[in-house]
C-alpha cells in the first residue's frame, strides 16, 4: 500500500526525468538567488552612481555593472562624524587603534571633541556618564579584539544602570573574518548578552541607517547600551581597501584565478556602492512609554486616601532628564507633592543638600511602616532586599519604562498594587497635577524627620571619636563636606570608605551624584569623572575612591592633565579591601588577599602633571584641605590621599 496519491506518481520514465530537472532547476534558481543576494547585485546593476572602472581581468566583461567611484577620497568614519553631529554628540571617547582611526577623523571634522583616555573601559564610562548627564547618547569608540573586549565590564555596568550608551567597535574585514585575521573575534555573539541590540555595518551606505536605527534602539523603551561592529574595510577609502583586497587576487592566469577576481571585484564594489547618497541624518523618534488616564487615577485615589506614604525613587527618574530646566521642574514636581522622599542612585540630589522631605536613614523601618509605598524607578532587587522589606499591608504603586521589571520578584515576597510601564519623569508630572493642595499628615513627616535628624546627630558624634590610627574616615569626610561648593559633583568608586561617605556627603542637587549603579563596579571613577567635566566645566568634579578602587584608574591624570579637564578626587586609604575583610575576618578567620599597604597614590598624581597631597594627621587636615581647594581653584587637578584608620561605623555591612 502506498502513502502517495496514485496522482502524483510518475506515470513513465519521461515524468521523473522532468520532475528531476524541475527539482535541479528549482535549486538552481535558490543558488542564484542566494549568490545575487549576496553580492547585492541587483543593487549593484540597478544604482546610478558615478562610473568608473575598476581595473581587473574582468574589465571586458562584466562592463554593464554600476560600479563605485575609485577616484572618492572619502571615508566612511566622516559618515559616522555627520550622523552623531546630528544627534548632538559633542564628544567621544575613545583608546586609538588602526581598526577605527577614520571614524575618529570623521568627528574631529565634525568638531565632535575626541578624548582619547588610557583604557577602554574608562571611555565607556565616561560615554555612560554623559548619558546619565545630559540625556542624550554617550558615544565611545574601541579598536577590534581586545579593545572591543576591555570594554565588556564597562557596558555591562551601562546596561544594569540603563543608560543609553553607543559604543563603536572596529572589526576584521568582512572577507577575513574567521580566517585568521588581526584581532579577530566573534565580538557580536560576546556583546550581545550585555547590551539591547548589536549591529555589524556591511557596506558603507548601511552606516547612516545603523546608526540611526542604534541610537534609537539605545535611547528608547528603558535606555541600554547598543554596539556597532565596523569591519575595517567600510571605513577607509576605497584606494586603500582597493589596494589590500585585490592584492590577493593576482592577474588571471586560469578560470580559478578569473573567478576568485570576479569574486573580490564585486565584494568591493558592493561595500562602496551607493556609499554616500543618504543625506538624511536626522535623529528618529525616540520611543518613550507612558502611562493612561486610569492608571493615574488609579494611583491618585491611593496617594489621597493614604496616611503615611513614602517616595522610593531610583535613577531611572532621571532618565532623559538633561542637566537644567528639566531637573529643577522635576524636583519642583517632587516637592510641591509632600511626600517624604528616599533618593537612590542617579536620583541623589534631586531635592537638593537639605530638604525636609529627604531622607537619608532608616529606610527599612519606614517601609514597614508606610500605607503606600511609590516606587518611581525604584527596583526590587537586593537594593530593597527583594521586596521583602516592603510593608505587606500597604498600597504599592511601581513604575518603570520596563514592565517586568516594576514587577521584579513579585511572584515571592510583594504584590504591587499598581505596576505601571511608563517613563518615571513623565508619571510624576502627571500625578502630581492632580495632587495640588494635597497635603500629607505632618506627624507622618515629622515622625521621618525626628528619626532621620537623630542619626545625622549619632554620625555626627562618631566623627570626633579618634581611630585607632590615622584619621578617622567619618571627620576627614565631614570636613570635606564642610568646604564642597555647593555645585560640585561627586562620582562615588569604592567600597567601605564610599559606603562611609553615602552617610555623610549629600548630593548638592539634581544629577550632581554618579555612582556605578546595581552592578556595583569599581573603577567608574575616572570615567564618570571626565563626564561630569565635560557636562559641568565650571563645577569642581570630586571622585570619592577608596585605595583598592584607586587603582584601576588612576593613570587616568594623566587624561585630565593632556585634555585640560581639572579633576580632583580623596582616597581613603586604610591599606587594604576593608569591605571585604570586614566579613571575611570574622567568618572564615583569614584575612587573605584583603590587604594593602599606605601608598603614596599621591605621588602618581604628582608624576602625572596634577597636583598631589598627603594627610595623615588630624592636625593637618584643616590647612591641607585649604591648600588643596586652592589647587582646584586654580584649575589643577588634585589627589588627596587620606591615610585612615579602622573604624566600626559600618560593622555588619555584608558585600554580596
Amino acid at each position: 500500500m502506498s502513502f502517495i496519491p496514485e496522482s502524483v506518481i510518475p506515470s513513465c520514465s519521461h515524468d521523473w526525468v522532468m520532475l528531476v530537472v524541475g527539482l535541479l532547476t528549482g535549486a538552481f534558481g535558490i543558488a542564484i538567488g542566494v549568490f545575487f543576494n549576496r553580492f547585492n547585485l541587483f543593487y549593484l546593476w540597478t544604482h546610478k552612481t558615478t562610473n568608473r572602472w575598476i581595473s581587473s581581468s574582468c574589465e571586458n566583461h562584466l562592463k554593464f555593472l554600476h560600479q563605485a567611484n575609485p577616484d572618492d577620497k572619502r571615508h566612511g568614519g566622516l559618515l559616522v562624524g555627520e550622523v552623531l553631529k546630528a544627534h548632538g554628540v559633542e564628544n567621544i571617547f575613545t583608546l586609538c587603534g588602526g581598526h577605527i582611526s577614520p571614524m575618529l577623523v570623521g568627528c574631529e571634522k565634525q568638531k565632535i571633541r575626541v578624548i582619547d583616555v588610557r583604557n577602554e573601559a574608562t571611555a565607556v564610562f565616561a560615554a555612560d556618564s554623559i548619558a546619565r548627564l545630559s540625556g542624550n547618547i554617550g558615544v565611545a569608540a574601541v579598536t577590534a579584539g581586545p579593545g572591543v573586549t576591555n570594554a565588556v565590564t564597562a557596558l555591562k555596568n551601562a546596561q544594569m544602570a540603563e543608560s543609553s550608551v553607543l559604543l563603536l567597535g572596529g572589526a576584521a574585514s568582512t572577507l577575513l573574518k574567521g580566517r585568521g585575521a588581526l584581532q579577530d573575534v566573534d565580538q557580536l555573539s560576546m556583546l550581545k548578552p550585555v547590551c539591547k541590540m548589536t549591529f555589524s555595518i556591511q557596506t558603507v551606505r548601511d552606516i547612516v541607517p545603523v546608526l540611526k536605527r542604534a541610537i534609537h534602539t539605545a535611547r528608547s523603551g528603558s535606555p541600554g547600551p547598543v554596539f556597532v561592529e565596523f569591519p575595517i574595510d567600510v571605513l577607509y577609502p576605497f584606494k586603500l581597501v582597493q589596494k589590500e583586497i585585490l592584492q590577493s587576487g593576482g592577474k588571471s592566469k586560469s578560470f580559478q584565478q578569473t573567478i576568485v577576481n570576479w569574486f573580490l571585484d564585486n565584494y568591493l564594489n558592493n561595500i562602496f556602492a551607493g556609499a554616500f547618497d543618504c543625506t538624511d541624518f536626522s535623529p528618529l523618534p525616540v520611543d518613550v512609554p507612558c502611562a493612561s488616564l486610569d492608571e493615574i487615577h488609579k494611583c491618585v485615589k491611593i496617594v489621597t486616601q493614604s496616611k503615611k506614604p513614602v517616595f522610593v525613587i531610583g535613577s531611572q527618574a532621571m532618565s532623559g532628564v538633561s542637566a537644567g530646566k528639566r531637573a529643577e521642574n522635576l524636583r519642583n514636581l517632587v516637592q510641591d507633592m509632600g511626600i517624604p522622599c528616599y533618593l537612590g542612585g542617579m536620583a541623589r540630589g534631586l531635592l537638593g543638600r537639605k530638604n525636609p522631605l529627604l531622607l537619608r536613614h532608616a529606610r527599612r523601618d519606614a517601609l514597614k511602616e508606610a500605607d503606600c509605598i511609590i516606587l518611581a524607578g525604584a527596583v526590587c532587587d537586593f537594593r530593597l532586599s527583594y521586596g521583602r522589606v516592603l510593608n505587606k499591608k500597604a498600597k504599592i504603586i511601581s513604575v518603570n519604562r520596563d514592565a517586568k521589571t516594576a514587577a521584579k520578584n513579585s511572584d515571592m515576597f510583594w504584590k504591587p498594587t499598581v505596576a505601571i510601564a511608563s517613563d518615571v519623569a513623565t508619571f510624576l508630572q502627571e500625578l502630581a497635577a492632580p495632587l495640588v493642595g494635597h497635603r500629607v499628615d505632618p506627624e507622618w513627616v515629622n515622625a521621618l524627620r525626628t528619626r532621620d535628624d537623630a542619626k545625622d546627630k549619632s554620625n555626627a558624634e562618631m566623627a570626633v571619636k579618634p581611630a585607632d590610627a590615622y584619621l578617622n574616615p567619618m571627620k576627614i569626610l565631614t570636613e570635606l563636606e564642610n568646604v564642597l561648593p555647593e555645585d560640585a559633583v561627586l562620582v562615588a568608586d569604592g567600597g567601605d570608605f564610599v559606603g562611609t561617605a553615602a552617610y555623610i556627603l549629600r548630593a548638592r542637587g539634581p544629577l550632581r551624584w554618579l555612582d556605578p549603579g546595581a552592578f556595583g563596579t569599581l573603577g567608574v571613577g575616572a570615567g564618570f569623572a571626565i563626564g561630569a567635566k565635560l557636562t559641568y566645566p565650571d563645577s569642581q568634579v570630586w571622585i570619592i575612591y577608596g585605595d583598592g578602587s584607586c587603582g584601576y584608574s588612576v593613570m587616568e591624570y594623566d587624561t585630565y592633565v593632556r585634555h585640560k579637564l581639572p579633576v580632583a578626587s580623596i582616597v581613603g586609604n586604610d591599606a587594604g579591601w576593608t569591605q571585604i575583610a570586614r566579613e571575611q575576618v570574622p567568618m572564615l578567620g583569614s584575612d587573605v588577599a584583603t590587604c594593602l599597604v599606605h601608598n603614596d597614590y599621591h605621588l602618581i598624581a604628582e608624576a602625572l602633571g596634577a597636583v598631589g597631597v598627603k594627610i595623615s594627621e588630624e592636625t593637618e587636615v584643616k590647612s591641607r584641605l585649604t591648600s588643596a581647594f586652592e589647587a582646584v581653584e586654580a584649575g589643577k587637578s588634585l589627589l588627596i590621599n587620606a591615610l585612615i584608620g579602622k573604624s566600626n561605623f559600618r560593622e555588619g555591612s555584608i558585600s554580596v
